[in-house]
């Protein structure tokens, strides 16, 4: 760009309001609140890293409990390995997710694991309602068979998923929905394509199938951001 005189002051306040802008946008699109205690990790993937913030004041249950997982290694070496988009989601509204943790093999197979089989046990519900984190693009949750069974298995919401929320009886009966914690602050490309991947027609359970990733995605390393 060429300058004229005159012109520096201007372009500079401009460029503060543009900075301004740009960081209300990032931090309001994270859903952080003035002096909120949140912890960031990365996940470090075969196609990328995966930024995310936990909430522990918000969710103090799933947060703590994903972070012992974290700060445990339990994760170094599990996978993303179910994704659901139009093209393959069953039931009432679709989903769009990515799902990951240790039992991507088992859910393959079409097997079921009973909660409480891991170092951590299961964690009590945490509603949305409760925390007022819903199932938004960028948000991570739980996965969970009964509410009360959530330990390992955690998926990214990849679009806004109200059918997730407590109170929606659309995909879960209970209709307690799916445990929010935290948010992406970097990496839904990675995320997305990671949804794109191919799936396999014929493997997993009849709520899964057509959902399984052909190669899973390898989660190489996890580890609590010091900030």
């Amino acid at each position: 760009m060429t300058l004229v005189p005159g012109q520096n002051a201007t372009l500079t306040a401009n460029r503060l309001v543009l900075v301004a802008g740009a960081l209300l946008v990032l931090f309001g699109g994270m859903g952080c609140r003035s002096g909120e205690n949140t912890v960031g990790v990365v996940l470090e993937t075969d196609l990328g890293e995966i930024a995310v913030r936990v909430y522990p004041d918000r969710a103090p249950i799933s947060a703590s409990n994903f972070l012992a997982w974290v700060e445990g290694g339990h994760y170094e070496g599990a996978t993303f390995y179910r994704v659901t988009r139009p093209d393959n989601t069953t039931g009432p509204h679709p989903i769009q997710v990515v799902q990951g943790g240790l039992l991507g093999e088992t859910l393959r197979r079409g097997e079921s694991s009973p909660p409480g089989g891991g170092p951590i046990p299961p964690i009590a519900h945490e509603t949305t309602d409760t925390t007022g984190i819903l199932n938004e693009r960028g948000t991570i949750a739980y996965a969970r068979l009964e509410p009360g069974t959530a330990d390992s298995e955690f998926f990214f919401n990849v679009a806004d998923n109200p059918a997730l929320d407590t109170g929606n009886t659309a995909r879960q009966p209970d209709g307690q929905g799916y445990a929010t914690f935290g948010r992406v602050v970097r990496g839904m490309k990675i995320l997305k394509e990671i949804q794109g991947l191919p799936t396999i027609a014929e493997a997993g359970s009849e709520v899964t199938r057509g959902q399984m990733l052909e190669q899973p995605v390898v989660i190489r390393d996890v580890r609590v951001l010091d900030d």
